[in-house]
């Protein structure tokens, strides 16, 4: 049973090696007396003293004092952090935003314990950036890598929950400064029900430093709760490997295409690939399952190339929906206005037309596509009809669904339900 065999890597983990703090003090400790018994020594004349010089006690003790204080004050105090635990009340949802609570509350604090003291209204803009972009979307993301962690270990404790939980909320705030810089650049209406940042009155393109701040707080919290993990260092290089994939991949998506310039000669169904992957794939689904993989302590590389090769796929799988619903969602249902017609994207729905399309209907898309008109969208939805799109789409979904599910029975060395149940939240959706 593999949560059984993990069961010492629990133990180890809650019972792990000193922090900075106490090694530090320690140090400093075994140094004082060190030092003290040898000036003891060398003033009785190499003979063994009973007792040491009195200075030298008081002296030893202040610098141990003195020492672990101040590593406290550079690394974080241990008690914080051992007062955080997760709730546990069954609702998984709820526990999962308490700890956004917890979260949200330590970063307020500390712009308002910043020295030199900052105005109050640096907290009060902070607060309110990260309670208007951060917790408003499904949270599927981050509630992935409590659920896929505790599948792999079985039960953990509350504190190791919470930590796990606390890694998740890092990447929905990755996710949150990853939205907020790209309703910029698509000039987007609406988000998750709600204006866009950046159209918010009074913010405009200070979004554009609103979210390097989003950002910052990721490496915050990692600073605050796992700097004195062993994990401390492989999440902060997942975390800056996966950012510079889906930077990448905006990239692709930004030059695939001028906005105003019709040219399909540069859109292929490889080119698009290329986009969702490095753009979706891994910070939405690879991501959260190598952040739980690597609490729960898993070290074989083949089972992480395994889950890499699965989200990958699921991960193309998702976005391939997310653009069919950009064209017929609901926007009261998927929470925005759809643009990818408008914004002349590189999207599924146009490769797949072109792949079927006629010359006069090549022709009709290139006329209006990458128009800001309503009379334009609609004409290139009448094509997409005509070339049987929608169920090219239902026929897509299926087949992946069915290779997906393949992929997962190959699962050898931990519990294949993480990704049949991503699979499941996310198969047939209706929301973006």
């Amino acid at each position: 049973n593999f949560p059984e065999r993990e069961r010492g890597r629990e133990r180890a983990m809650e019972l792990r090696v000193l922090s900075s703090a106490e090694s530090f003090a320690v140090s400093l400790a075994a140094l004082a007396g060190g030092l003290a018994a040898g000036l003891g020594i060398g003033a009785s004349g190499g003979q063994l003293p009973y007792l040491v010089h009195p200075v030298e006690v008081p002296i030893a003790l202040f610098i141990c004092a003195a020492g672990y204080l101040l590593s406290c004050r550079l690394g974080g105090s241990t008690s914080k952090k051992s007062s955080c635990k997760w709730k546990n009340s069954g609702n998984v949802r709820e526990d999962f935003l308490a700890v956004y609570n917890d979260l949200n509350t330590e970063l307020v604090a500390e712009v308002e314990e910043q020295d030199p003291k900052l105005p109050p209204q640096v907290a009060a803009h902070v607060k309110r950036l990260i309670d208007y972009n951060v917790p408003k979307g499904k949270l599927n993301r981050g509630i992935t890598v409590v659920e896929a962690m505790e599948a792999i270990r079985g039960a953990s404790s509350p504190e190791l929950t919470w930590r796990a939980a606390a890694l998740g909320w890092c990447i929905e705030w990755l996710q949150a400064y990853f939205l907020v810089a790209d309703d910029i650049m698509d000039a987007s209406e609406t988000r998750r029900g709600q204006l866009c940042w950046y159209k918010v009155d009074g913010i405009g393109m200070n979004a554009i430093n609103d979210g390097i701040l989003l950002e910052m707080h990721i490496y915050s919290v990692l600073r605050r709760h796992f700097r004195d993990d062993p994990l401390y260092v492989p999440i902060m290089e997942l975390f800056h490997e996966v950012t510079l994939q889906t930077a990448t991949g905006q990239f692709l998506d930004l030059t695939t295409a001028e906005p105003d310039k019709v040219d399909f000669s540069r859109f292929s169904m490889d080119t698009y690939v290329n986009i969702v992957v490095y753009k979706t794939a891994f910070y939405t689904f690879y991501l959260p399952i190598a952040c739980a993989m690597l609490l729960a302590g898993i070290t074989d590389k083949k089972l992480f190339a395994k889950a890499r090769e699965i989200c990958v796929l699921m991960g193309t799988y998702f976005q391939v929906q997310d653009d069919y619903l950009d064209c017929y969602g609901d926007p009261a249902v998927i929470g925005k206005v759809g643009t990818d017609i408008r914004d002349n994207k590189c999207s599924w729905l146009i490769n797949t037309c072109l792949a079927v399309a006629t010359p006069a209907q090549k022709k009709e898309l290139e006329a209006n596509y990458a128009r800001h008109d309503a009379r334009c969208e609609a004409k290139v939805k009448a094509v997409f009809e005509a070339c049987g799109v929608k169920q090219a789409f239902h026929k897509y979904e299926e087949e992946t669904a069915a290779k997906l599910r393949n992929l997962i029975d190959q699962v050898d060395g931990m519990p294949p339900t993480i990704f049949s149940q991503l699979l499941k939240r996310i198969y047939r959706r209706k929301k973006q």
